[in-house]
């Protein structure tokens, strides 16, 4: 779908169940009311018209829609960090008007600069839930010189209004920030983020691509449920992260790392795990690897029940 079709579409939602909003060249918002229940989203233009929907709208509608919330989706196209003062001038007006003193609960949700978006604007709504997967606290270079990703980003003022996120999250009643900490620079913009009320949420082997992997694991509907329901807890979220047993993709980052640390007793131990479960030729393979180093040293795998056949 062609960026000017998409946006007709959003324009005939809008006027039906809110309003649709251009805001500046790059930049949008489309709200949806229902309850007193609000879910923001920072999207990906692109990406929304990419994901294979016949509606082509956007995520935290789908997610709103079927809760029964009001939603307001801000987009961007391309990755611009939301940082555009047709953005600043929006949620001026917004406070202004009082809007999200009309709700009950807001949610704030974003991924990547999207998620370093939401916990910006979050200050917006004090009171609000942030969730934030994989979030830059800023790309200030006075800052965060040390991260490199984004050098394109460096002549970006980070430092004006809504700029560092972490800060802007001072007002929300609670802040969840998932990342790997295996991934450097995600870990060290987590470590920014560190302040009373804000939860840090390690994915540990799920690398750089979070959000497509919670989604694929079913974690990342369930997070913004209960976020919006006022249960979200890191309690609920070790419950939810007990499907990665079942993910392949965290299975065998998780048997390769090892492997590549020389600890064939926990590669095999992991590997065995798997199998147990499921075939996998990859995992077969790791496990008789762990087993022969294992021999070298004249050790051995503990006893395990049987394991199932080759394919």
């Amino acid at each position: 779908m062609t960026p000017e079709a998409w946006h007709a579409r959003l324009d005939a939602h809008g006027e039906m169940h809110g309003y649709h909003e251009r805001l500046g060249a790059r930049h949008g918002a489309l709200y949806t009311e229902d309850s007193e229940t609000l879910l923001v989203t920072f999207e990906d233009a692109g990406a929304i018209r990419a994901n294979g929907d016949a509606a082509t709208l956007p995520f935290g509608l789908t997610v709103a829609g079927r809760e029964g919330w009001s939603q307001l989706c801000l987009y961007s196209e391309g990755d611009t960090w939301f940082r555009d003062e047709a953005i600043y001038a929006f949620f001026d007006r917004l406070i202004d008007e009082g809007f999200f003193f009309e709700f009950e609960r807001v949610v704030f949700y974003g991924a990547g600069a999207c998620a370093y978006a939401a916990c910006a604007y979050s200050v917006a709504a004090p009171g609000a839930i942030v969730v934030a997967v994989q979030p830059q606290a800023t790309l200030d270079p006075t800052v965060a010189e040390w991260d490199s990703r984004f050098l394109r980003m460096r002549g970006t003022d980070f430092t004006s209004r809504f700029g560092y996120a972490p800060a802007m999250m001072e007002a929300a009643a609670k802040g969840f920030v998932l990342y790997d900490p295996n991934v450097k620079e995600d870990a060290m913009h987590a470590a920014l983020f560190t302040r009373e009320g804000v939860e840090k949420l390690r994915c540990t082997y799920l690398g750089t691509d979070l959000e497509p992997a919670l989604t694929q694991m079913d974690m990342l509907v369930p997070l913004l449920r209960a976020a919006g329901r006022g249960t979200l807890t890191r309690a609920v979220f070790a419950d939810l992260w007990r499907r990665r047993r079942d993910y392949v993709p965290y299975l065998r980052r998780l048997v390769v790392t090892l492997e590549s640390r020389e600890r064939p007793m926990l590669a095999g131990l992991a590997a065995r795990a798997v199998l147990s479960r499921r075939n996998g030729p990859r995992f077969r393979k790791a496990l008789k690897t762990a087993e022969a180093q294992l021999a070298k040293a004249d050790r051995s795998l503990p006893h395990a029940r049987t394991l199932p056949p080759e394919a």
